[in-house]
């Protein structure tokens, strides 16, 4: 086996990979992946992906690529299919792993890493960050199956309206991202939250681009207050399968906290997806946010998998 420079190959060589990758996404996660497969395949043709790819005999059966942010790397993908030779899967993604951080590390100006496996179990992957001082934290991918969904969720306020999210909703949905997670495990995990800047990268990302599925503006909303029609609070989903949406973002400001609006925003995107004859609604959230994690259970959000998130400061 060996680790190669993914740039040595092209689309056709990691097809066969991601068609098997498209695969598992389906079956572990309900999760259509082939438009982000596609879009890999694209800049694997371009010669702008940089990462590695195991090969053996020819064939790449194992993956990893990573972004430069500014003065941070992102460690964008990891899959190896069924291994040859007897060898591990875990072997070949510690092997992987260790180029890639170790590029990364590297790299002149970059001070941060960031990466987050939703396709691994927690702890699978951990071993190469671990090695090499990342510090590490559980996260939990949640499903609601809307025929389950709680669809009432009076406000406590009647000064809040929930609307449908617009284009225009940009700039004060980046200053309610940017307020809520202020001194926020989720700003340590993700520091474009840290920023109003950031925030408007991580929105753009959210709606222009296919990495968390396809952006669904109508089951994406706001709370508005109608006197002076200042947002309080955003939900913004996606489309990832045929009958399954995403939550890819929802906050409040710090100070309407309490007040009923994110089980409201929740509800209103559940009744729009189960309208369009949607069957789940899925979402992530960070374990430590204990607030956020019994609201979502006591709405009937489900636990199906624990995943890692990890960050390195240089």
């Amino acid at each position: 086996m060996e680790i190669l420079d993914l740039r040595h190959f092209t689309s056709a060589d990691l097809r066969p990979l991601l068609d098997d990758e498209v695969k598992v996404w389906g079956e572990l996660l309900c999760w259509d992946y082939s438009g982000s497969a596609e879009m890999i395949l694209r800049y694997m043709d371009a010669k702008f992906l940089p990462g590695y790819a195991a090969v053996s005999r020819g064939k790449v059966f194992g993956y990893s690529f990573f972004v430069y942010e500014s003065s941070k790397g992102v460690i964008g993908d990891l899959f190896v299919s069924d291994c040859e030779n007897g060898r591990g899967r875990q072997e070949v993604e510690r092997r992987l792993l260790t180029h890639v951080i170790e590029t990364l590390q590297q790299s002149p100006g970059i001070h941060r890493i960031e990466a987050q496996l939703l396709a691994h179990e927690a702890g699978a992957a951990a071993q190469p960050f671990l090695a090499q001082g990342f510090s590490r934290h559980a996260r939990l991918f949640m499903t609601l199956p809307l025929t389950r969904a709680r669809f009432e969720a009076p406000l406590r306020s009647s000064d809040i309206e929930i609307r449908r999210w617009m284009d225009p909703d940009y700039q004060p949905s980046a200053s309610i991202i940017t307020a809520a997670y202020r001194n926020h495990v989720d700003s340590e995990i993700n520091d474009q939250y840290r920023t109003l800047s950031g925030s408007l990268r991580f929105l753009n990302n959210i709606v222009r681009f296919p990495g968390c599925g396809t952006f669904d503006p109508e089951s994406s909303f706001v709370a508005v207050n109608p006197k002076n029609e200042s947002l309080l609070g955003m939900i913004l989903c996606s489309r990832v399968r045929y009958d399954t949406g995403h939550v890819t973002q929802v906050c409040v400001l710090p100070e309407c906290r309490g007040l009923g609006l994110g089980k409201a925003l929740l509800a209103a995107t559940a009744r729009s997806l189960d309208r369009r004859k949607f069957s789940a609604l899925s979402l992530t959230v960070t374990q430590a946010n204990t607030p956020a994690v019994e609201l979502y259970a006591r709405l009937g959000f489900e636990t199906k998998r624990v995943f890692d998130a990890f960050v390195w400061e240089g």
